[in-house]
Protein backbone atom coordinates (compact mmCIF):
# COMPACT_ATOMS: atom_id res chain seq x y z
CA UNK A 1 0.00 0.00 0.00
CA UNK A 2 1.44 3.30 -0.91
CA UNK A 3 1.25 6.56 1.04
CA UNK A 4 1.57 9.92 -0.04
CA UNK A 5 4.30 12.16 1.02
CA UNK A 6 2.06 14.46 2.91
CA UNK A 7 0.60 11.73 5.02
CA UNK A 8 4.02 10.40 5.95
CA UNK A 9 5.09 13.74 7.23
CA UNK A 10 2.05 14.04 9.50
CA UNK A 11 2.58 10.60 10.93
CA UNK A 12 6.19 11.39 11.73
CA UNK A 13 5.22 14.63 13.39
CA UNK A 14 2.66 12.87 15.58
CA UNK A 15 5.20 10.26 16.63
CA UNK A 16 7.74 12.91 17.36
CA UNK A 17 5.31 14.89 19.47
CA UNK A 18 4.19 11.79 21.36
CA UNK A 19 7.81 10.85 22.11
CA UNK A 20 8.61 14.32 23.31
CA UNK A 21 5.51 14.34 25.51
CA UNK A 22 6.47 10.96 27.02
CA UNK A 23 10.04 12.10 27.64
CA UNK A 24 8.83 15.26 29.31
CA UNK A 25 6.41 13.29 31.45
CA UNK A 26 9.12 10.90 32.52
CA UNK A 27 11.41 13.77 33.40
CA UNK A 28 8.71 15.45 35.45
CA UNK A 29 7.85 12.17 37.08
CA UNK A 30 11.46 11.53 38.05
CA UNK A 31 11.77 14.99 39.36
CA UNK A 32 8.60 14.54 41.37
CA UNK A 33 9.69 11.28 42.88
CA UNK A 34 13.28 12.21 43.58
CA UNK A 35 12.64 14.75 46.38
CA UNK A 36 10.46 12.28 48.21
CA UNK A 37 13.04 9.58 47.95
CA UNK A 38 15.80 11.91 49.06
CA UNK A 39 13.69 13.00 51.98
CA UNK A 40 13.06 9.39 52.91
CA UNK A 41 16.75 8.62 52.76
CA UNK A 42 17.52 11.67 54.87
CA UNK A 43 14.94 10.62 57.42
CA UNK A 44 16.37 7.14 57.65
CA UNK A 45 19.89 8.42 57.91
CA UNK A 46 18.87 10.87 60.61
CA UNK A 47 16.99 8.33 62.69
CA UNK A 48 19.68 5.70 62.61
CA UNK A 49 22.46 7.86 64.18
CA UNK A 50 20.15 8.83 67.05
CA UNK A 51 19.68 5.19 68.05
CA UNK A 52 23.41 4.50 67.73
CA UNK A 53 24.32 7.60 69.76
CA UNK A 54 22.06 6.55 72.63
CA UNK A 55 23.57 3.10 72.80
CA UNK A 56 27.05 4.53 72.52
CA UNK A 57 26.39 7.06 75.32
CA UNK A 58 25.16 4.33 77.66
CA UNK A 59 28.18 2.21 76.84
CA UNK A 60 30.55 5.13 77.40
CA UNK A 61 28.91 5.92 80.76
CA UNK A 62 29.26 2.30 81.82
CA UNK A 63 32.93 2.31 80.83
CA UNK A 64 33.53 5.59 82.67
CA UNK A 65 31.82 4.28 85.83
CA UNK A 66 33.84 1.08 85.72
CA UNK A 67 37.09 3.00 85.20
CA UNK A 68 36.20 5.43 88.01
CA UNK A 69 35.42 2.54 90.38
CA UNK A 70 38.72 0.88 89.50
CA UNK A 71 40.65 4.11 90.09
CA UNK A 72 38.84 4.68 93.40
CA UNK A 73 39.65 1.14 94.52
CA UNK A 74 43.28 1.63 93.53
CA UNK A 75 43.45 4.93 95.45
CA UNK A 76 41.97 3.30 98.55
CA UNK A 77 44.47 0.45 98.26
CA UNK A 78 47.35 2.90 97.96
CA UNK A 79 46.06 4.89 100.94
CA UNK A 80 45.86 1.71 103.01
CA UNK A 81 49.42 0.81 102.01
CA UNK A 82 50.58 4.33 102.86
CA UNK A 83 48.92 4.16 106.29
CA UNK A 84 50.52 0.78 106.93
CA UNK A 85 53.95 2.04 105.88
CA UNK A 86 53.49 5.14 108.03
CA UNK A 87 52.58 2.98 111.04
CA UNK A 88 55.59 0.76 110.43
CA UNK A 89 57.82 3.82 110.16
CA UNK A 90 56.47 5.25 113.41
CA UNK A 91 57.01 1.94 115.21
CA UNK A 92 60.53 1.61 113.84
CA UNK A 93 61.32 5.21 114.78
CA UNK A 94 59.97 4.66 118.32
CA UNK A 95 61.92 1.42 118.69
CA UNK A 96 65.09 3.12 117.49
CA UNK A 97 64.58 6.04 119.88
CA UNK A 98 64.07 3.63 122.79
CA UNK A 99 67.16 1.70 121.71
CA UNK A 100 69.18 4.90 121.51
CA UNK A 101 68.07 6.02 124.97
CA UNK A 102 68.72 2.56 126.42
CA UNK A 103 72.19 2.29 124.93
CA UNK A 104 72.98 5.86 126.00
CA UNK A 105 71.90 5.06 129.55
CA UNK A 106 73.88 1.82 129.56
CA UNK A 107 76.93 3.69 128.29
CA UNK A 108 76.60 6.31 131.01
CA UNK A 109 76.17 3.64 133.68
CA UNK A 110 79.21 1.78 132.34
CA UNK A 111 81.26 4.98 132.43
CA UNK A 112 80.16 5.64 136.00
CA UNK A 113 80.94 2.07 137.02
CA UNK A 114 84.43 2.25 135.51
CA UNK A 115 85.01 5.57 137.23
CA UNK A 116 83.74 4.17 140.54
CA UNK A 117 86.02 1.15 140.35
CA UNK A 118 89.06 3.27 139.49
CA UNK A 119 88.44 5.83 142.21
CA UNK A 120 87.70 3.14 144.79
CA UNK A 121 91.15 1.68 144.16
CA UNK A 122 92.68 5.13 144.71
CA UNK A 123 90.82 5.66 147.98
CA UNK A 124 93.13 3.17 149.69
CA UNK A 125 96.07 5.44 148.83
CA UNK A 126 94.19 8.42 150.26
CA UNK A 127 93.51 6.46 153.46
CA UNK A 128 97.22 5.71 153.89
CA UNK A 129 98.12 9.37 153.45
CA UNK A 130 95.57 10.36 156.09
CA UNK A 131 96.87 7.74 158.55
CA UNK A 132 100.40 8.96 158.02
CA UNK A 133 99.38 12.54 158.64
CA UNK A 134 97.57 11.58 161.85
CA UNK A 135 100.29 9.30 163.27
CA UNK A 136 103.62 10.73 162.11
CA UNK A 137 104.87 13.71 164.12
CA UNK A 138 107.98 15.28 162.59
CA UNK A 139 110.76 15.73 165.18
CA UNK A 140 113.29 17.74 163.15
CA UNK A 141 113.59 19.74 159.97
CA UNK A 142 114.42 16.72 157.84
CA UNK A 143 111.34 14.84 158.96
CA UNK A 144 109.29 17.99 158.52
CA UNK A 145 110.46 18.34 154.91
CA UNK A 146 109.56 14.71 154.21
CA UNK A 147 106.20 15.24 155.85
CA UNK A 148 105.47 18.29 153.68
CA UNK A 149 106.54 16.50 150.52
CA UNK A 150 104.17 13.56 150.84
CA UNK A 151 101.42 15.82 152.11
CA UNK A 152 101.83 17.78 148.89
CA UNK A 153 101.27 14.57 146.94
CA UNK A 154 98.24 13.85 149.13
CA UNK A 155 96.79 17.29 148.41
CA UNK A 156 97.36 16.86 144.68
CA UNK A 157 95.53 13.51 144.75
CA UNK A 158 92.62 14.93 146.73
CA UNK A 159 92.26 17.87 144.32
CA UNK A 160 92.19 15.46 141.39
CA UNK A 161 89.43 13.44 143.03
CA UNK A 162 87.41 16.60 143.66
CA UNK A 163 87.57 17.46 139.97
CA UNK A 164 86.18 13.99 139.22
CA UNK A 165 83.18 14.68 141.47
CA UNK A 166 84.39 12.94 144.63
CA UNK A 167 83.46 14.55 147.95
CA UNK A 168 84.02 13.26 151.53
CA UNK A 169 81.28 12.57 154.06
CA UNK A 170 81.14 14.46 157.39
CA UNK A 171 79.07 12.15 159.58
CA UNK A 172 80.27 13.21 163.08
CA UNK A 173 77.33 14.32 165.21
CA UNK A 174 74.77 13.14 162.65
CA UNK A 175 72.22 10.38 163.27
CA UNK A 176 73.31 6.98 162.05
CA UNK A 177 72.04 6.28 158.51
CA UNK A 178 72.50 2.72 157.22
CA UNK A 179 72.34 4.02 153.65
CA UNK A 180 75.49 6.08 154.29
CA UNK A 181 77.23 4.58 157.29
CA UNK A 182 78.47 1.23 158.48
CA UNK A 183 78.59 0.87 162.26
CA UNK A 184 81.67 -1.04 163.37
CA UNK A 185 81.75 0.11 167.01
CA UNK A 186 79.30 1.14 169.73
CA UNK A 187 80.27 3.30 172.68
CA UNK A 188 77.99 3.70 175.71
CA UNK A 189 77.58 7.37 176.57
CA UNK A 190 75.09 9.73 178.10
CA UNK A 191 76.49 12.78 176.34
CA UNK A 192 74.85 12.00 172.98
CA UNK A 193 71.53 10.45 172.00
CA UNK A 194 71.57 6.80 171.09
CA UNK A 195 72.45 6.22 167.45
CA UNK A 196 74.53 9.36 167.06
CA UNK A 197 77.73 8.99 165.04
CA UNK A 198 80.58 9.73 167.45
CA UNK A 199 83.56 9.19 165.19
CA UNK A 200 84.39 8.39 161.59
CA UNK A 201 86.93 5.58 161.59
CA UNK A 202 87.26 5.24 157.81
CA UNK A 203 86.03 8.12 155.73
CA UNK A 204 83.15 7.66 153.35
CA UNK A 205 82.85 9.37 150.00
CA UNK A 206 80.25 10.47 147.48
CA UNK A 207 80.64 10.36 143.72
CA UNK A 208 78.28 13.04 142.57
CA UNK A 209 75.02 12.33 144.38
CA UNK A 210 75.75 8.60 144.83
CA UNK A 211 77.54 6.83 147.65
CA UNK A 212 80.99 5.82 146.52
CA UNK A 213 82.02 4.22 149.80
CA UNK A 214 80.16 3.89 153.10
CA UNK A 215 81.75 5.51 156.12
CA UNK A 216 82.82 3.16 158.93
CA UNK A 217 81.76 4.85 162.13
CA UNK A 218 81.46 4.52 165.90
CA UNK A 219 77.92 4.98 167.18
CA UNK A 220 76.66 6.16 170.57
CA UNK A 221 74.92 3.58 172.76
CA UNK A 222 73.02 4.08 176.04
CA UNK A 223 75.09 3.78 179.27
CA UNK A 224 75.36 0.27 180.64
CA UNK A 225 74.08 1.24 184.11
CA UNK A 226 71.07 3.12 182.75
CA UNK A 227 67.72 1.41 183.37
CA UNK A 228 66.11 -0.12 180.35
CA UNK A 229 62.78 1.02 179.01
CA UNK A 230 61.02 -2.06 180.41
CA UNK A 231 62.37 -1.43 183.88
CA UNK A 232 61.27 2.19 183.78
CA UNK A 233 57.77 1.19 182.70
CA UNK A 234 57.28 -1.25 185.63
CA UNK A 235 55.59 0.36 188.72
CA UNK A 236 57.56 0.38 191.98
CA UNK A 237 56.45 -2.21 194.56
CA UNK A 238 55.05 -0.96 197.87
CA UNK A 239 57.16 -1.77 200.91
CA UNK A 240 54.94 -3.08 203.72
Amino acid sequence: MSHEPGEATEVNQEMTSDSASQINANEFGDEATQPGGAQSEIGENTATPNVDNGVTSKSDNAVDSSASAAITAQIESLKAQLDERSSQYMRIAADFENYRKRTQKEKEELDVQVKRNTITELLAVVDNFERARAQIKPQNDGELNIHKSYQGVYKLLVDSLKRLGVSPMRPEGEPFDPNLHEAVMREPTDEHPEGTVLEELIRGYYLGDRVLRHAMVKVAAPPEDAPSVEEESQPAEDND
